[in-house]
C-alpha cells in the first residue's frame, strides 16, 4: 500500500505543471480557526513526547470540538482520503507543490468526516473535513503532521526519528 502510494504521489508531480500556477501553494494557513488558530490552541507540539505533529484542541475544552471544520492549509491535491480504523481513525493526505517546485505533505488524522475525495484539487482554506475522535479512542481533536518526504506510511504518531517531518507550526509561520 505504501509502496503504491509512493509511486501514485511521485506520478502526480509529473502530471503537475508550472502552467498551472493557480495550483502553487504559495501561501499557509492553521488547519483549524482559518486562518490563524483563533479559539484554538496547540495541545501537544511537533517534538514534544517525541510528537511528529501537532494536536489541535478548541480552547472550550473536552469534546467541545467535535465536528468543527479543518481546512486545507494550502493550495494542493488530495492523495489519500479514507478510514484507516484504529488510533488514526479517518485520515486525509494532501500534497503541495512549493513554487520552487518542491513539494510538503499534509496529513490530518481523527476526523471525524472526511468532506473531500481522493485526487480532488484544494484552495487554501477549503473545508476538507471536521475534528473527530478516531471513533472514541480519544477526546476530539485534530493530529496535524506535516512532512517532507512525501509518501511516508502513516506510522505511529511518535518516533524519535524525525527524518521527512516537518514542525508544522513553525513551517506554516514562515511560509504566511
Amino acid at each position: 500500500m505504501d509502496m503504491i502510494y509512493s509511486i501514485l504521489c511521485w506520478c502526480f508531480l509529473g502530471i503537475f505543471s508550472s502552467q498551472q500556477p493557480s495550483k502553487i501553494a504559495n501561501h499557509f494557513d492553521f488547519p483549524v480557526g482559518k486562518p490563524d488558530a483563533k479559539g484554538y490552541y496547540n495541545a501537544q507540539s511537533f517534538g514534544e513526547n517525541n510528537h511528529l505533529g501537532d494536536d489541535w484542541n478548541a480552547t472550550t475544552g473536552g469534546n467541545t470540538d467535535l465536528g468543527d471544520p479543518i481546512y486545507a492549509i494550502a493550495n494542493g491535491k488530495v492523495v489519500f482520503a479514507e478510514d484507516v480504523k484504529g488510533g488514526w481513525g479517518n485520515i486525509i493526505r494532501i500534497i503541495h507543490v512549493l513554487p520552487d517546485s518542491s513539494m510538503v505533505e499534509s496529513l490530518y488524522a481523527h476526523c471525524d468526516e472526511i468532506k473531500v475525495k481522493q485526487n480532488q484539487w484544494v484552495e487554501r482554506g477549503d473545508e476538507i473535513g471536521t475534528i473527530g475522535d478516531a471513533h472514541g479512542q480519544y477526546y476530539a481533536h485534530l493530529h496535524f503532521e506535516l512532512r517532507s518526504k512525501i509518501g511516508l506510511p502513516i506510522g505511529g504518531g511518535y518516533s524519535t526519528n524525525t527524518a521527512g517531518y516537518l514542525n508544522p507550526t513553525l513551517f506554516i509561520n514562515t511560509h504566511r
